[in-house]
């Protein structure tokens, strides 16, 4: 392996050259303590920057071994380097040092959630410290300027190992508070299948944030408080005994009046199934891994999915056993979604009736009335939902502000009143009775097929050269096919969206082959990420800006490829 004053020297020899000349700097070299390894060199200042990544050696980290031998740990700990490598970097920002990316060094940028990334990695077993950036070579022109790339490598990049990289014993506490939030999250999440709940969350919580456009807590917000017969009593491994409300499994209802914090306890749930920073508020609000929101989606393609259970009797005459289209209606979108969902072995729905077709959720009796049921091909969401539970398990929590039908088949009632929740379940009920309004519950119903087949994609006209590209939370594209995830409101990291990318097309070339089902595909994804980590989704050249998605995301992003052939046999 050549060494640190290998590369320097090569550096000045090429100072001032044509910009392709950097080319001959890609391979390893040992530093003091750790290897830089150049992988990938960009071929003009203004191209993408080059990708660079450093192996810390177990002896330079010096990270105690319980910091990452359990899976919740090491996650916690790569995540918490990761925000502080790129708090160094922010401090040193040379983006103005030359031409196009020159002066660029750029780490991913985690923000309130706790994500796997292949940004950093701690190798279990040896705890030897991965970390992968993009640095911008610096030019002048389209001229080499090295000097400027010596003193980010050979002066600013070691001490970013050192600051970041490296264990301080002085940030024992930090790093021990970080750890030790990491374990009492997991005990939560373990607390909630043994105490039959899909949610947790603590008194005291932050729920708003603090606006629109920022996931950051809002200040001076309500804190949250548990109604009384609502609060569990936990013990932590470290915190002690907390509480906090606990949503049971089963049908939940989330009602009050506009602006009380309805939506803003069902956006908290939403994101609990990641676990979050400390500092964010929601560090104790949790939420069951597999909960999925759903919502209509107007204009998806939806493939060859039995919606049956919600629509029928078509007037055009089409299966909606096996119902296909390029540009889904409000209702047979959230049909399809609702479908989906369980297919992919959601565990929890979480529904917001403002983002809702309204059609798909309730009618109300006079509407029955007027148009008889042999006219109407949509059976409503409320008259399914206890279906749903019994039959798979399935619980469900909405937030509703129109119509008290759902009175009736909910298990529990909780109203925010400024942002403060009371367990009226009791009360509605009551009134509910007294109100005369029925409550069908329709329960000859035929459970869904889930034996579609997926065939393998045909767009892909040179396997080796696919490109893939990530439109933020919005979206990706491979080989100029769009796929739109813009309705996938559990997405926390643009990250995700370049992963879920890179899935489908390794999905697409290696696993989808006509014989398998969805699940089956879902399932072989899952393994091969549980096996070989993110980095089975780099090939070649290992990537630092991909994070991992959910299986749930994983199932939708497969659904909304317009160019994948999933069907039937």
């Amino acid at each position: 392996m050549r060494t640190s004053e290998d590369l320097r020297k090569m550096l000045f020899d090429i100072d001032h050259r044509s910009y392709p000349a950097y080319k001959q700097t890609k391979g390893e070299y040992r530093f003091d303590g750790y290897v830089l390894s150049i992988d990938h060199v960009q071929g003009d200042p203004f191209a993408s920057p080059s990708k660079v990544s450093v192996r810390v050696g177990a002896g330079m980290a010096g990270f105690p071994e319980d910091y990452y031998t359990a899976s919740h740990r090491r996650v916690a700990l790569e995540d918490d380097l990761t925000r502080r490598f790129a708090e160094a970097v922010r401090k040193n920002d040379r983006r103005d040092s030359g031409s196009g990316k020159s002066g660029l060094i750029a780490s991913s940028r985690p923000g309130q959630e706790v994500l796997e990334r292949t940004c950093c990695r701690v190798i279990p077993g040896s705890g030897e410290i991965i970390f992968r950036m993009e640095v911008g070579f610096p030019a002048f022109g389209r001229s080499i300027n090295s000097k400027e790339l010596i003193h980010m490598l050979f002066d600013l990049l070691p001490e970013y190992v050192k600051t970041a990289l490296t264990y301080h014993e002085k940030e024992k506490s930090r790093y021990e508070d970080m750890l030790y939030l990491a374990d009492d999250r997991l005990a939560i999440r373990e607390a909630l299948k043994e105490e039959g709940l899909v949610a947790f969350v603590a008194d005291g919580a932050v729920l708003p944030r603090k606006s629109g456009v920022s996931d950051l807590p809002m200040e001076k917000a309500v804190p949250f408080k548990s109604p009384e017969s609502l609060r569990f009593k936990l013990t932590l491994p470290h915190a002690g005994e907390i509480s906090g409300m606990g949503i049971r499994e089963g049908i939940t209802l989330i009602v009050g009046g506009g602006y009380h914090g309805k939506s803003t306890l069902l956006k908290a749930l939403e994101k609990g199934v990641y676990d979050h920073i400390r500092g964010d508020g929601r560090e104790y609000v949790i939420t069951e891994n597999s909960a999925m929101k759903i919502r209509s989606e107007d204009g998806r393609c939806v493939h060859s999915e039995d919606i049956s259970l919600f629509i029928s009797n078509l007037p055009d005459g089409r299966d909606a056993g096996d119902f296909s289209t390029e540009d889904a209606s409000g209702s047979t979108s959230q049909a399809a979604n609702v479908i989906e969902a369980i297919e992919c072995g959601t565990g929890t729905l979480l529904i917001d009736e403002d983002t809702c077709a309204t059609n798909f959720m309730v009618r109300d009796e006079l509407m029955q009335r007027v148009i008889n049921k042999e006219k109407e091909p949509i059976t409503p969401f409320i008259d399914r939902m206890r279906y749903i539970k019994d039959s798979f398990g399935i619980s469900c929590i909405l937030v509703a502000g129109s119509s008290g039908a759902f009175f009736g088949v909910a298990d529990n009632i909780i109203q925010m009143d400024s942002y403060v929740p009371y367990d009226i379940t009791d009360t509605a009920k009551t009134e509910f009775e007294k109100s005369g309004i029925r409550s069908s519950g329709i329960s000859d119903a035929k459970e869904p097929d889930f034996s579609r087949m997926v065939s393998r994609v045909g767009i892909f006209r040179d396997k080796d050269r696919i490109k893939v590209k990530s439109h933020g939370k919005d979206g990706f594209s491979i080989d100029r096919e769009d796929v739109d995830i813009r309705y996938l409101e559990q997405l926390a990291d643009h990250e995700q969206t370049l992963a879920l990318a890179q899935i489908v097309k390794l999905a697409s070339l290696e696993i989808i082959d006509g014989n398998k089902t969805f699940r089956s595909v879902l399932d072989q994804i899952g393994q091969r990420l549980d096996k070989e980590g993110l980095e089975t989704l780099c090939g070649r050249l290992p990537s630092c800006g991909l994070a991992k998605p959910r299986r749930q995301e994983i199932a939708a992003a497969l659904n909304r490829c317009r160019f994948l052939r999933i069907i039937r046999k």
